[in-house]
């Protein structure tokens, strides 16, 4: 028979040895059920509880035995009610509210222990137990039961740590692997630890292929403007004991695992520990090349508007000034023809000043503004056909539109620019002449004007970004024509003001088409 020293010897056992299993998780819905379970154990009671507090204050069940979960979720609005009584300090309305919990779950269940788990004065949770018959509590109980709630919120609260760190770790692994820019994660002797997906895409290197590796066996520079990581690391950086460390930004162009080159930006960030120690060098890699195609596009349209203004202003001034002369009496065949090159070139000058204006107001206002009206799309194409015919002796011009072709809603001026500049840039790129056909279709929902040539054709790799601002074609035949890299831009820009389209079909050596659909209503 045991006596009573050994039974309170088996109780302090019992809780160091639960104690232990708790405080040695991690995992909180498995730390919430060792108390739960520990304290139905300890108290021999039928029903256990917790509820935690989240950080709005709110108590909520997480864990339960001796009843379904759905039934103790429905405690929540009780256990509410129990701590505002407890906060009164009314022992006799809280043992009053504890006996009603108790009955609305079980008639035969009737003593309570409300135990709340603190740490530090502040509020963790609450442990309750319920049990189907009334004894006494010694003042040794009563320590032991709060050494192990002690123990029990100092493992929930241990656990619910390690969930909020575990939730930032996962959160902050997301938004390294999904960032669009390539982020790269090394160790103290600079080998790769995490490598995103950004950054496989970006070298053409797997994740697997490149763990472990040494930085400098991966991130290759051909051209660097700048010192590399390599680099700056032997000169000393970065220094720990400064009061700014400072990121190295290193730009160049890096050589992919397959040998393409792609320009990139990086940025190198040090970690230290608390002791000052370098535990990670965090880089930021950001890929340059459309930046850089950009800038340089942005060069070439700057240079080209430059010699598309001069050429018209110099012409305009040249003829102008010849006609002015004194010691010279002009014939009216002369003065016209001079007059007219002026005209000619004066409205060039305000198409081009006209463009630059639209695609500036199309940037600023995300859109354009069209005067809508009806129009013959089939005989403003023959309009426009007529006055480039009498520009080009080299190049034979096909209407081929249905006698059932619709009128459509659209503005005119808008749609004549697109024309315009389809069967211009069709003239341009047809060098050698040939035939240029302007036809139409009728579909049930829209009608179709399609601009054909048989000039040089264009790279797939083109199409991309053909209807990009200030975009040309490279190759020989770009260079020698006229243009600012604008006109196919409005055109697509104007197709679809008017809720249409404008797609290109092309092979090279074998012409191209670019097609405008607009919608009958």
């Amino acid at each position: 028979m045991l006596t009573l020293l050994d039974f309170r010897v088996r109780q302090r056992d019992f809780l160091l040895e639960i104690s232990r299993a708790i405080t040695a998780r991690l995992d909180l819905n498995e730390v919430l059920k060792r108390v739960v379970n520990a304290s139905v154990a300890m108290l021999a009671g039928q029903i256990g509880v917790v509820a935690l507090r989240d950080r709005t204050g709110t108590y909520a069940v997480r864990a339960v035995v001796g009843l379904p979960l759905e039934r103790a979720v429905d405690l929540n609005v009780q256990i509410e009610s129990l701590i505002h009584t407890a906060s009164l300090r009314d022992t006799e309305l809280l043992n009053q509210k504890l006996r009603e919990m108790a009955q609305a779950l079980d008639s035969r269940l009737i003593q309570t222990f409300a135990i709340p788990l603190a740490i530090a004065g502040e509020p963790v949770g609450l442990l309750i137990v319920f049990r189907n018959f009334q004894g006494g509590a010694t003042p040794d109980d009563v320590q032991v039961l709060q050494s192990f709630a002690d123990q029990a919120a100092i493992a929930v609260h241990n656990a619910q740590l390690y969930e909020r760190i575990n939730v930032d770790r996962k959160r902050l692994a997301a938004v390294v692997q999904h960032s669009a820019d390539g982020v790269m994660i090394l160790d103290a002797s600079l080998r790769i630890l995490s490598f995103n997906a950004a950054l496989e895409r970006m070298t053409a290197w797997s994740q697997t292929d490149v763990l472990g590796k040494l930085e400098t066996e991966v991130i290759v520079l051909e051209r660097s403007d700048s010192e590399t990581l390599s680099q700056a690391i032997e000169r000393g950086w970065p220094a720990s004991d400064s009061d700014e460390i400072e990121p190295l930004h290193v730009e160049g162009d890096l050589r992919r695992r397959d040998g393409l080159t792609v320009s990139v930006d990086i940025r190198y960030a040090p970690l230290f520990d608390a002791e000052g120690t370098l535990v990670n060098v965090v880089a930021n890699v950001r890929d340059m090349t459309r930046y850089r195609q950009a800038q340089e596009m942005q060069n070439v349209f700057i240079s080209t508007v430059s010699h598309e203004l001069k050429t018209p202003v110099a012409l305009i001034k040249g003829y102008a000034a010849t006609l002015r002369r004194d010691d010279v009496t002009w014939d009216d065949a002369s003065i016209r023809e001079y007059s007219a090159v002026i005209e000619d070139e004066a409205d060039r000058l305000t198409k081009l000043i006209e463009n630059l204006l639209t695609a500036s107001r199309i940037q600023a206002e995300r859109g354009l503004k069209l005067d809508v009206g009806e129009v013959h799309l089939d005989q403003l194409a023959a309009r426009v056909v007529e006055r480039f015919q009498m520009q080009t002796p080299s190049h034979a011009f096909e209407l081929r539109f249905p006698d059932s072709y619709p009128v459509v809603p659209g503005d005119e001026n808008r749609l004549r620019q697109v024309i315009d500049n389809l069967i211009s840039n069709a003239i341009k790129y047809s060098p050698e002449g040939g035939t240029i056909t302007v036809s139409g279709a009728v579909l049930p929902d829209a009608v179709t004007l399609s601009v054909t040539d048989q000039g040089v054709g264009i790279r797939a790799d083109d199409f991309e970004h053909l209807f990009e601002r200030f975009f040309r074609v490279d190759g020989a035949l770009t260079r020698k024509t006229q243009g600012a890299g604008l006109g196919l831009y409005l055109s697509r820009a104007i197709a679809e003001a008017h809720q249409g389209a404008l797609t290109v079909e092309s092979r090279v050596g074998e012409g191209s088409t670019f097609t405008l659909t607009l919608p009958k209503e």
